[in-house]
């Protein structure tokens, strides 16, 4: 993670989102989870997740075998903000859907920072996971409901506006819907760099509203300067949304 985006993290809520699969004969399937009408992401579909709370930390500088008192966890170091959103996730993940998972299951995805114009912005570590056995149990004071889709059914269906995903979730779908296998889907992250999406809003004058991210010609953050006409970028002025990505 670069020096911009750790510095952003550092103005953000820090989080961590895990995204379940499963095989099925049909292909790979993700666990959605719906958010009430109220809240965070009010109505949208997600994948389990939310804050990394203080004890996060502590318990990762346990596991290090680093002494640790309440309150003075270091939070600007990487390593231990990778630590700390293992941690979690696992808990977040129990917490919201009764599914116990280990934290070394977790496969690190991706990293993702919001634009700044927005008023609650979280920090998100996204990990990859096969969904562990059991019965999804829902916090019924949290979530509305739940389901297993293939990252394409979930993609066609916010296509046709009967399901809400925020930008994050979309891509993440996105980025799932080639695989057959999770066994490939995790083979495939293992052997990737996390990438480090770090947002910006444009108008584009022919493609409406976009978020574009490092490798798109518009991008406006720290880097190596894309080349012209590069693309990298969600296109969401309307539906469908459209994902360009030239690397």
């Amino acid at each position: 993670m670069d020096n911009a985006v750790d510095s952003q993290a550092n103005q953000a809520q820090l989080a961590a989102t895990v995204v379940l699969l499963r095989d099925r004969a049909e292909g790979v399937e993700v666990l959605m989870l719906e958010r009430p009408g109220k809240g965070t992401f009010a109505g949208a579909w997600v994948f389990p997740g939310g804050k990394v709370d203080p004890d996060d930390y502590l318990e990762a500088e346990a596991e290090a075998g680093v002494p640790a008192a309440a309150g003075t966890a270091v939070v600007n170091d990487l390593a231990k903000q990778l630590a700390a959103a293992r941690n979690a996730g696992v808990r977040e993940t129990f917490e919201e859907t009764g599914l116990r998972i280990a934290g070394q299951e977790l496969v690190h995805l991706s990293n993702w920072v919001p634009r700044h114009s927005l008023v609650r912005r979280f920090q998100t570590w996204f990990f990859v996971a096969a969904a562990p056995a059991g019965e999804v149990r829902l916090n019924d004071g949290e979530l509305a409901g739940y389901a297993w889709l293939s990252p394409a059914e979930a993609l066609r269906l916010h296509q046709s506006g009967r399901m809400q995903l925020v930008p994050p979730t979309w891509v993440t779908l996105h980025e799932l819907s080639g695989f057959a296998t999770v066994a490939d889907a995790l083979e495939a992250a293992r052997g990737a760099r996390p990438f480090d999406f770090e947002s910006y809003v444009i108008d584009d004058p022919v493609t409406g509203r976009s978020i574009v991210w490092a490798g798109d010609d518009a991008y406006p953050g720290s880097g190596p300067a894309a080349s012209t006409g590069a693309r990298h970028r969600l296109s969401t002025g309307s539906l469908p949304w459209r994902y360009e990505r030239d690397y």
